[in-house]
């Protein structure tokens, strides 16, 4: 029995030591986005956004910098930027990298949504890094709040052009949207004086977005997808319909490249030239969803999984519905704002 766990040992150490190199993509302003980053957010449950504890977050992020990820997504409202800035601070310390060869994109919360709060957010995010500057900064939604968590009805535009003066002062390096819908992402590029590089959205197998798929390409702007196991995993509890990872269709794609099914769910974002942020707590699944660049799916594969679309959200925040930028199609039954004490 201690020699099958030394020999486990051994072969864990061997794949979390090896390091895969990740590709960019370039950006409309010239720099470069690793095309796969390890996602951060926790979820939220009855008391809101769950928080992370017992540096979980910061200890995952020092693994997964050594097996390779050069990408991390949070956001002021997830909790994890210290454990984020942290990890990136003791690797840059210990020489594994420079501060230039990793990438961190974070968001500005719905409640400092007014022009004169947009800078201290930002700044406060900032400093909890411990950072320099900030890669990519995104509006983390078009919806306004007050503070209170009341709807607020400050223009998102207004938001917009307190961002790029951000962008503009070097802290932050490149700004975009998130969970923008297609007229509300034409308008920031009509009437904003930068353009957005980056677009994030909810995007898996029920969700694949192509409208804003095609949108985002002929603007040259880059999509970010979160959520991308969609359906594959239990989502606040709950296993909801759809297909899993022992769907036919997909086992047969995977065994075929020798991959799993988690890895061609990843793999066909990428192909569909989106930066997919998985999330993971797991050393195993950390060193799994980063090894895709080894293999391509053909079209024809691409298209088999886009059958599996029913244009299914997770993310329907019905509670903020009634703000005038709400994206989103409404429901006739909101549920309850778990942001709300």
């Amino acid at each position: 029995m201690v020699v099958f766990a030394l020999i486990l040992f051994t072969l864990l150490q061997g794949v979390m030591s090896s390091s895969i190199k990740v590709p960019t993509l370039k950006m409309l302003d010239g720099r470069e986005m690793p095309a796969l980053a390890l996602g951060t957010y926790l979820g939220f449950d009855k008391d809101g956004v769950v928080q992370p504890k017992n540096k979980e977050i910061r200890d995952i992020a020092l693994q997964a910098i050594d097996i390779g990820y050069r990408h991390f997504d949070t956001a002021s409202v997830y909790g994890t930027e210290a454990d984020i800035g942290e990890a990136i601070r003791m690797k840059i310390a210990e020489g594994v990298i420079k501060r230039e060869h990793v990438f961190v994109t974070t968001k500005l919360w719905n409640t400092a949504h007014k022009p004169d709060q947009v800078l201290p957010a930002f700044m406060d995010s900032l400093n909890k890094t411990g950072l320099d500057y900030i890669d990519l900064y995104l509006m983390h939604w078009p919806i306004g709040l007050n503070e209170d968590n009341s709807i607020s009805d400050v223009d998102y535009m207004e938001t917009w052009r307190a961002m790029e003066k951000i962008q503009k002062s070097g802290l932050a390096k490149s700004i975009g949207v998130a969970n923008f819908n297609k007229e509300q992402l034409r308008r920031v590029i009509s009437e904003g004086s930068v353009k957005p590089v980056a677009l994030q959205i909810e995007v898996h197998l029920q969700m694949i977005q192509t409208e804003l798929l095609e949108l985002c390409k002929s603007e040259g702007i880059i999509v970010q997808g979160y959520s991308p196991f969609g359906s594959l995993v239990m989502r606040f509890g709950f296993q909801y319909p759809g297909p899993k990872f022992d769907d036919p269709t997909l086992v047969s794609i995977a065994q075929k490249y020798g991959k799993t099914t988690a890895q061609v769910v990843l793999r066909w974002a990428v192909d569909r030239n989106v930066v997919p942020l998985p999330k993971t707590v797991s050393p195993k699944r950390l060193a799994e969803n980063l090894n895709i660049f080894d293999f391509k799916l053909e079209p024809k594969e691409i298209e088999e999984i886009n059958k599996f679309n029913s244009n299914t959200r997770y993310t329907l925040p019905s509670f903020w519905q009634e703000n005038t930028y709400y994206p989103f199609e409404k429901v006739e039954n909101p549920i309850s704002d778990p942001f709300k004490s």
